[in-house]
């Protein structure tokens, strides 16, 4: 068999599975873990495959061969179809995040959310995919009132949607209904779906744009002055999220909902961890305890085998991903 006939042989005996949204920072990093197992092809659907911010995923090990991107909207049902064509699998990870204040929030971030959703799930229907992963978040866990105070939230707990609407948590509604919806689906139609919810997810960048949860990070060692809100934050490697993510779709015995969390740490102890990595910098020095976040436990994850890397390997790697990009200097 020559080469190239070699090569085609082994592609067509790998699985082939979509990522959507896969430019972002969960969905790049997870494109990266499929690729760099060797045996899997991915298709990414994105916006637009010709924008320059999605190079980072043309340049992965294995992208030139068992790389496609997909021009696919979420709220394109032929187009989304076309992306998951042919795939045993699907990572639903794209979700409208708002950037600014909307002037209608449940038509411009709440309906696209649900709607994308629906139609990734009929797209999935309708190819015979084997299981798709819907990434949620702790979003859609802990914005209820009721929630118990000094208890360490589990999957069983929703976020109360009259209480985002009242809020104005719109990200917080979208994720709760769009969550909801994926798994009403799936008890409809016996399609098999897993939801992940991740908590804080930081790491390492290989995208070109800074997304969200980074963001909240940089924009902190990035306030300057010596006194900053000090609060417990629920924290994940990104890196982990797109293992448990992969774990997620490969366990035969993954159902329902995981909560993708590490540690818990404080602002004032993340601080002194980047310090160790990054000193030439001007870090607060006074901290104000402010309320904590609610906690939340990820037993039912690593019960399925997930582990997770050390704070000092995540923010290590932080520091060096950071100064690449020019962001600490």
């Amino acid at each position: 068999m020559v080469a190239g006939a070699a090569a085609a042989s082994e592609t067509a005996a790998m699985s082939t599975v979509c990522v959507t949204g896969a430019g972002g920072f969960i969905a790049s990093w997870l494109v990266h873990r499929l690729l760099s197992t060797g045996r899997y092809v991915v298709h990414g659907a994105v916006r637009d495959p010709s924008d320059p911010k999605h190079a980072h995923l043309k340049a992965l090990g294995g992208a030139g061969e068992r790389l496609r991107l997909f021009a696919a909207d979420m709220l394109d049902p032929a187009a989304v179809a076309a992306a998951v064509a042919g795939c045993d699998g699907v990572f639903h990870v794209a979700s409208p995040v708002p950037t600014s204040k909307p002037a209608d929030p449940e038509r411009e971030v709440v309906a696209p959310a649900v709607a994308g959703t629906r139609n990734v799930l009929a797209a999935c229907r309708d190819a015979g995919v084997r299981r798709v992963v819907f990434v949620s978040s702790v979003a859609a866990v802990a914005v209820n009132p009721k929630c118990p105070a000094g208890v360490d939230l589990d999957e069983e707990w929703w976020s109360d949607e009259d209480f985002c609407r009242t809020i104005k948590g719109w990200y917080f509604l979208s994720k709760t209904l769009a969550e909801r919806a994926a798994l009403a689906y799936a008890e409809e139609t016996r399609l098999d779906v897993v939801s992940v919810c991740p908590s804080w997810v930081l790491g390492p960048l290989l995208q070109s744009t800074v997304n969200n949860s980074s963001l909240t990070l940089i924009d902190y060692l990035r306030g300057g002055g010596d006194t900053a809100d000090d609060k417990v934050k629920n924290v994940v490697d990104v890196r982990d999220v797109a293992d448990a993510l992969v774990l997620a779709y490969e366990a035969p015995a993954a159902k329902g909902r995981y909560i993708c969390r590490a540690y818990p740490m404080s602002m004032a102890e993340i601080v002194d961890t980047i310090k160790r990595f990054h000193p030439n910098h001007s870090y607060p020095t006074n901290f104000v305890k402010v309320q904590d976040e609610r906690m939340f436990t990820s037993k039912k994850l690593q019960a399925l085998g997930w582990k997770y890397r050390t704070a000092e390997e995540t923010f290590k790697d932080i520091v060096e991903s950071y100064k690449a990009a020019g962001i600490l200097n």
